[in-house]
């Protein structure tokens, strides 16, 4: 075959993995950006170790970026088409995910004996070794001496130059799949503009990888990969699920008239949105980065007493450490945000893996009977609508709010249509009105939706104080008398409750008229739908039900669950969501775990679903 053939596909994937220290971040962004100006769906799957300094050339240190170009994409892939190896334990942690007759271009430089030996290779042929010899292609390139070729007039240090070869390695990458140099180079000049020698020698070295690929004449074909043709009119941008939740809390505060607050604490995997939202000043919003988890809370809560929408972001150590805090937001009954990235526990356990095993702190997870609404988003990009679903829920109703993603959607990327402001949903803070005013106090509230009236300082004639204790359910003073508690448990449960009457029913996709329902929630969606579409493809018939909104959980949901003869619940922890749903929608229900800190498998899925 022709080097200069094309083949024309779908969908691709590509893994990019090597040391921290190689830039696979970087590579996996700018070729997923590139194929997005392109006109490519994409969904990305940055795969970091914990480690901060694993030595160089162990397994500990390999970083990864997959990246799932073309149309009609909701996953990462299962299976890399093209694996691009910057050395010998980057193969050894990620070969399995290499199709067979995939191709793998390794860096030649980083495959010697002492390389392989800090590997843990136990021969001199890793390929045959790890069963690959006859059933991948493979692309030797000496990627670390030609970076060194490419910039052996530049004057710099020879480790500064070893840092440049994954753009070798990006032009090559660039050259297979026929991608045109000049948006690379647009995007590394955004990424190095301040910084024009390195700018310049980033270039030299990608320009070089792809007139490097043109000369290889290799067995190879290139190829072409088919623009999305389905995406409805507008501008689209690619965006990671963190910045998306950042956005979305910022357009929802401007939308409710509320300067948008963040008091937190930086934490794995959930940072990047203190960071993004600390660089909106413009926008009006104001961040304080506190001492700890429970100041970061504790801040965003006397904001919101004082009249602003408060957040704050977390994972889920923090979101332990919050549950006191949290209940003093629904005890006092003010609007809160938490935002909680999940990832992999207990304790600290695997700050960079992904797991949706929060699901129950979120729900019961604090003293007493204490009800917040828990919602979660599904994908990178649709983080903004469920960060901004959060905020208009808890201004609506006064109450805190917990919105779960995860490792996997805050570091994710997917291409994003940009909202207009003016398109959004409309929220109306509950705020006290003059009618309101003639013996205001903490707990005057709507007598139907029992939602509480939201007066700050500053509002002539609405002066009160609000505390943690109980309160008197109409005099608002503290109170320990057992029906007004049971009264105020009742109000404050009935509160929650009624948002259902907000939320949309839960839909079905797939074939509604199958036996088999498959169940999931949050970060599974993709994978999940992936599955149920393969299966229906095949012929045989599969449902798919997936929550957004868990506490309170939608009003159809019994309806649904109830019309299908098997309901298998598929959740990335041993079964939290599939116990939740027995102790509100009674049924046997069958279940789909996994706990390795990695998204699902969508062949696996599909394999175990063939089985009923």
């Amino acid at each position: 075959m022709n080097s200069k053939e094309k083949t024309m596909l779908k969908d691709v994937v590509i893994r990019f993995c090597g040391d921290s220290g190689d830039g696979m971040q970087l590579t996996g962004t700018l070729f997923s950006n590139l194929s997005a100006i392109l006109g490519n769906e994409i969904a990305t799957f940055p795969d970091y170790p914990a480690d901060m300094r694993a030595p160089q050339g162990t397994i500990g240190g390999v970083s990864g970026f997959q990246v799932h170009v073309g149309s009609g994409i909701y996953t990462p892939g299962d299976e890399a088409d093209v694996l691009v190896a910057m050395n010998s334990a980057a193969l050894k942690v990620n070969y399995k995910v290499l199709k067979k007759m995939g191709v793998l271009i390794f860096d030649t430089d980083s495959f010697d004996k002492k390389n392989m030996e800090k590997a843990g290779y136990t021969t001199d042929n890793p390929f045959t070794e790890l069963g690959l010899s006859e059933t991948i292609q493979l692309v030797p390139v000496p990627l670390t001496s030609l970076t060194q070729k490419s910039l052996e007039d530049f004057g710099m240090d020879n480790k500064a130059v070893i840092r440049c070869k994954n753009m070798f390695a990006l032009g090559l990458i660039c050259w297979l799949f026929n991608r045109p140099l000049e948006q690379a180079v647009h995007f590394l000049g955004n990424k190095f503009g301040k910084k024009p020698d390195l700018l310049k020698a980033n270039t030299k070295v990608l320009t070089d990888g792809y007139n490097y690929g043109h000369n290889l004449h290799l067995n190879i074909s290139t190829f072409e990969i088919n623009r999305t043709d389905e995406l409805p009119k507008g501008r689209y941008t690619i965006i990671a699920g963190n910045r998306a939740t950042a956005f979305g809390l910022i357009a929802a505060a401007k939308k409710a008239g509320r300067d948008l607050f963040l008091g937190s604490y930086p934490i794995t995997p959930a940072t990047d949105i203190m960071h993004e939202l600390a660089a909106r000043k413009d926008m009006g919003v104001k961040v304080v980065q506190a001492e700890d988890e429970i100041a970061g809370v504790c801040t965003a809560i006397g904001a919101s007493f004082a009249g602003d929408l408060g957040v704050t972001s977390t994972s889920g150590p923090g979101l332990s450490l919050k549950s006191e805090a949290i209940g003093l937001a629904v005890i006092a009954e003010l609007p809160l945000v938490v935002v909680d990235v999940m990832r992999g526990g207990p304790s600290t356990g695997m700050p960079t893996k992904t797991e949706q095993t929060d699901l129950l702190q979120a729900v019961y997870g604090r003293n007493g009977e204490c009800p917040c609404v828990v919602i979660a988003a599904s994908s990178s990009d649709n983080c903004f609508d469920y960060a901004f679903q959060a905020c208009k829920i808890a201004l609506e109703n006064m109450t805190p709010v917990i919105l779960l993603t995860d490792a996997y959607l805050g570091n994710g990327s997917a291409l994003w249509r940009l909202p207009k402001l003016a398109d959004l949903p409309e929220i109306h803070p509950h705020i006290a009105t003059e009618a309101q005013r003639e013996g205001f106090n903490a707990v005057t509230r709507d007598p139907e939706t029992k939602v509480r009236y939201w007066a700050f300082p500053g509002m002539e004639g609405f002066a009160h104080r609000n505390c943690g204790l109980e309160r008197d359910a109409k005099k608002a003073s503290i109170s320990t008398d057992p029906a007004n508690h049971a009264l105020m448990v009742k109000t404050r449960a009935e509160k929650v409750a009624q948002v259902a009457n907000q939320i949309p029913p839960l839909k079905v996709e797939g074939n509604a008229d199958a036996d088999i329902l498959v169940v999931g929630w949050g970060s599974t969606h993709g994978h999940l739908l992936s599955a149920v579409n393969r299966m229906n493809e095949e012929g045989r018939p599969c449902a798919l039900a997936h929550f957004n909104y868990i506490n309170p959980l939608p009003k159809n949901t019994a309806e649904i669950i109830r019309k299908y003869k098997k309901v298998v619940v598929c959740e990335l922890n041993s079964g939290q969501f599939a116990t939740y749903l027995r102790s509100h929608v009674p049924a046997e229900y069958l279940q789909y775990n996994k706990v390795e800190g990695q998204p699902f498998n969508v062949g696996q899925i599909v394999d175990y679903l063939k089985t009923l």
